[in-house]
C-alpha cells in the first residue's frame, strides 16, 4: 500500500504520531522563554587607602545562578602604575573592608574581560550588595581603587 491508498485512520495516526514527536523535540530544544536567567551588576572605581591618584572606571557584570559564574568587563584609568593584582572582595558595605573571594585572572589590560565561578558565600554578598572589585598596584598593595558591585535596579 501506498500513502495514497492507505486508510484515512492509518494516515491520521501517523500523522498524529509526527506531531507529538515534533512537540518533543521542541520541548526538548527549549524556548527563548527559558534562556538562562542572569543578573546584572556595575560599579565605578574611586580611590581607596589614601591613594592621591585619581582612577576612573567602571565594572558591568553578568551573575548567572544556575552555574554560579560572574562574567564581567572592568575597565580603569588614572592609576599610579599598572594593576600588579585583582580580586572580588567580601562581604562588606561601602565603607567597609573584607577579604577576597577571588582572585581574577590577568593579564591586567584595560579593558578586563573574565569569568569566574562564585561559592554560595560569594554569591549571598553579591546579591546583597556587599562585594567590590579592588585593584591593586606596586604603589597601593592593599588597593588603589575600589568598585563596589550593585545591581542598578534595586534602589
Amino acid at each position: 500500500m501506498t500513502p495514497a491508498t492507505l486508510p484515512r485512520t492509518s494516515t491520521s495516526l501517523r500523522t498524529a504520531g509526527f506531531c507529538a514527536l515534533a512537540a518533543g523535540f521542541l520541548t526538548l530544544a527549549g524556548t527563548p522563554a527559558q534562556a538562562e536567567r542572569s543578573e546584572r551588576f556595575v560599579g565605578d572605581f574611586s580611590a581607596e587607602h589614601n591613594a592621591t591618584s585619581t582612577p576612573t572606571g567602571h565594572v558591568d557584570a553578568l551573575y548567572f545562578p544556575s552555574t554560579h559564574q560572574l562574567r564581567y568587563t572592568i575597565t580603569w584609568q588614572g592609576l599610579t602604575g599598572p594593576v600588579t593584582v585583582a580580586h572580588l572582595h567580601g562581604p562588606a558595605t561601602p565603607d567597609q573592608e573584607a577579604p577576597h573571594l577571588v582572585t581574577i585572572k590577568g593579564p591586567y589590560t584595560t579593558p578586563l574581560n573574565g569569568t569566574m565561578i562564585l561559592s554560595a558565600d560569594g554569591e549571598k554578598a553579591l546579591l546583597e550588595g556587599k562585594t567590590y572589585i579592588n585593584l591593586h598596584t606596586q604603589a597601593y598593595p592593599k588597593g588603589e581603587a575600589r568598585a563596589q558591585l550593585l545591581s542598578p535596579y534595586k534602589k
